[in-house]
């Protein structure tokens, strides 16, 4: 008799910050935030500046993520991970990642978004991303509808083994998202911009997270007979 196969993990959080200039407000408030929730890992955006200027920034964004067991990926600058001490980098899109990939394989993560097809998803996995990120802006603003998102989502956590991130940009978006599969959501204006504050639109995320969950495991034993 064939084993049956395991339940789908609950998916975690990834926080992406917003675009940072000076880091000293962040690394005030973000110790306290990631102790509200279970963030896996923080993308951290920076604002152009020279080299030097960006490495310090990550090194002092790096120490307060992995303080807090989170994991720190750099939106671009792939040559500064190692420098900085980052876990690895997000690249936008097939190509800067195939580019990147010699400088961060195989001890730093790469992960891929900017995704538009199928077709790029699958050259993205085979290349060697560490994940793939469906569902976030593009750079006019623009992203498919949630239900486009969670379908690319539940048809590569059904078919391919590396992890799959999906970008939310409402509460109802995290909760579809994690029912159709997403190994991680990952929010952004959603969790900076509410006037409550942070934590607790955090923690609002956190618990869709896991009601989207709940539904995914409902279909599964369901499934299982």
């Amino acid at each position: 008799m064939a084993a049956k196969p395991p339940a789908p993990p609950a998916p975690r959080l990834y926080l992406a910050t917003p675009v940072i200039e000076d880091p000293a407000a962040l690394v005030g408030t973000l110790p306290a935030l990631l102790g509200k929730a279970d963030v896996a890992a923080v993308l951290l955006r920076l604002a152009p500046s020279d080299p030097r200027s960006l490495t310090s920034h990550i090194k002092a964004i790096a120490q307060v993520a992995q303080n807090a067991d989170a994991a720190l990926l750099v939106e671009g600058h792939a040559d500064l991970v190692a420098r900085g001490g980052a876990d690895g980098a997000h690249l936008p899109g097939l190509a800067p990642m195939q580019e990147a990939l010699p400088a961060l394989k195989p001890d730093w993560i790469a992960g891929c978004g900017g995704l538009t097809t199928r077709h790029h998803a699958m050259s993205a996995g085979e290349a060697g991303a560490d994940y793939v990120l469906f569902g976030e802006p593009d750079t006019k603003g623009q992203r498919p509808s949630a239900d486009a998102i969670a379908e690319r989502v539940e048809w590569w956590a059904e078919l391919f083994e590396p992890p799959c991130v999906a970008y939310a940009a409402t509460l109802a978006e995290a909760e579809q998202f994690a029912a159709a599969g997403a190994d991680f959501v990952l929010v952004g204006d959603l969790v900076w911009n509410d006037q409550r504050g942070a934590a607790t639109a955090l923690a609002e995320v956190e618990q869709a997270i896991k009601q989207g969950h709940a539904a995914l495991l409902a279909r599964f034993q369901a499934a299982q007979g």
